[in-house]
C-alpha cells in the first residue's frame, strides 16, 4: 500500500514538472513571438517613415525643378525705376523708345528699334533707318501708333505723366515695358548695363560704359586736391531763367569737379535770379544752359539780368567766365560722351592742368 502510494506521488510530481516545463516553453515562445512582432512593427514603421521622407524629398525636388523650369523660361528680368519687376519672356526684337536719349542708349547696347519719339531727330540727329516709325513727341506719344507696331518692349520715363498713363495701356495689352530715370552718369551706366544684358552685347557695356567711367575717374583724380571755385549755374528759357543745383546733370558734374554752387546756399535763386544775391556772392564762374530755342533764351537773359548796371562788374563777367555751355553735352544726356562733358568743364576750371 505504501509502495503504491509512493508511485502515485512520483507520477503526480512528474506530471506537474511536465506541465511547468510546457508553461515555461510557451512563455518563451510567446516572448520570442512578441519580440519578433515588435521588431517587425519597428521595421514597418521605419519603412513607412522612409517612404514619407522620400515622398517629401520628391515633392521638394519637384518644386525646385518647377521653379528652375520657370526661371529658365524667363529670358531676363530686372527692377525698373518705379520698383516694378520687368519680366521678358523672350529676347525683345521690336523695341519702342519714348525718350530720345533712351533710344540712343538702346542703340549703344546693340539693340534695334522700330519706333521712337521725334526728339531723336530734333535733339540727337541720330542716323536711323527709314523703317523706324515716329510715334509722337516725348511728352505726347501716340499710343495708337505704338500699339499698331506690336512692340515686345517699350522704354519709358517715370518723370513724364503721359508715359505713366501709357504704361497702364501697355500692361492691359501684355506688352513688356520698363521705366528708366537717368539724371547722372551712374544712372546711365545702370541703364546701359540692363540694356546690354537684354541685347546680349556685354562687350558694348565695356566700350560705352566702363571705358567712359575710367575717363571720368582719371579727370577727377587730377583735380581732387584742387581748390574749387564758387559758381552760378543758370538754366535759361525764352520766358525767363532760374538757377539750378543738385537736381541737374551739369551741376552734378560741376560738384564732382570741386566747385561750390551759390544756389545751394541761397535756394531763393531757384525761383528768382536776384541780382542782389549774385552781387553779394560774386561767383568766379557763371554757366548757362539753354532750353528750347537757344537764341530766344539768350535774348531773354540780355533783356533781363544782363541789363542790370552791376552785371558788368561781376568777377565772372570781367574775367570772361560767363559761359554758355553746349546743349548736346550739358542739357541732353550725353550718354557715351559723358566723359567729354567732364573734360569740357575741367579744362575751363583748371586750365593749368588740362592744356
Amino acid at each position: 500500500m505504501f509502495r503504491k502510494s509512493t508511485i502515485i506521488t512520483l507520477l503526480l510530481i512528474g506530471l506537474i514538472a511536465q506541465l511547468l516545463s510546457a508553461c515555461v516553453a510557451d512563455s518563451a515562445v510567446s516572448s520570442k513571438d512578441s519580440q519578433k512582432q515588435e521588431v517587425g512593427s519597428n521595421q514597418n514603421n521605419e519603412v513607412i517613415n522612409n517612404q514619407e521622407i522620400n515622398e517629401e524629398d520628391n515633392q521638394e525636388n519637384n518644386k525646385e525643378t518647377k521653379e528652375e523650369s520657370n526661371e529658365n523660361s524667363v529670358y531676363y528680368s530686372f527692377v525698373d525705376a518705379l520698383e516694378n519687376t520687368v519680366v521678358l519672356e523672350d529676347k525683345p526684337g521690336r523695341v519702342v523708345s519714348l525718350v530720345g536719349s533712351y533710344a540712343e542708349t538702346w542703340l549703344l547696347a546693340g539693340g534695334d528699334l522700330i519706333g521712337v519719339t521725334n526728339d531723336v531727330i530734333s535733339e540727337r540727329n541720330l542716323d536711323l533707318s527709314e523703317d523706324i516709325e515716329i510715334v509722337g513727341t516725348i511728352k505726347d506719344p501716340n499710343l495708337e501708333t505704338i500699339l499698331d507696331l506690336s512692340p515686345d518692349f517699350v522704354l519709358l520715363s517715370p518723370d513724364i505723366e503721359s508715359h505713366v498713363k501709357a504704361a497702364a495701356t501697355l500692361k492691359k495689352a501684355n506688352i513688356p515695358h520698363g521705366f528708366f530715370k537717368v539724371e547722372h552718369f551712374e544712372d546711365y551706366l545702370e541703364m546701359l548695363d540692363i540694356c546690354t544684358h537684354i541685347t546680349g552685347n556685354k562687350d558694348l557695356y565695356e566700350k560705352y560704359g566702363l571705358k567712359v567711367k575710367e575717363q571720368i575717374e582719371e579727370i577727377l583724380l587730377k583735380v581732387e586736391n584742387q581748390e574749387g571755385s564758387d559758381i552760378l549755374f543758370i538754366r535759361a528759357m525764352s520766358r525767363g531763367a532760374k538757377a539750378k543745383y543738385d537736381d541737374n546733370m551739369a551741376c552734378k558734374i560741376l560738384e564732382d569737379l570741386g566747385t561750390r554752387n551759390i544756389a545751394a546756399r541761397h535756394e531763393s535763386l531757384l525761383e528768382d535770379l536776384s541780382m542782389e544775391i549774385i552781387i553779394e556772392e560774386d561767383p568766379e564762374y557763371i554757366f548757362v544752359v539753354t532750353m528750347g530755342d537757344s537764341e530766344k533764351a539768350i535774348n531773354a537773359l540780355k533783356e533781363g539780368i544782363e541789363k542790370d548796371p552791376a552785371w558788368s562788374n561781376l568777377t565772372a563777367v570781367k574775367k570772361g567766365n560767363y559761359i554758355v555751355l553746349p546743349k548736346d553735352l550739358f542739357h541732353y544726356k550725353p550718354n557715351a560722351r559723358w566723359g567729354e562733358s567732364y573734360e569740357y568743364l575741367a579744362k575751363i576750371l583748371y586750365p593749368e592742368i588740362f592744356q
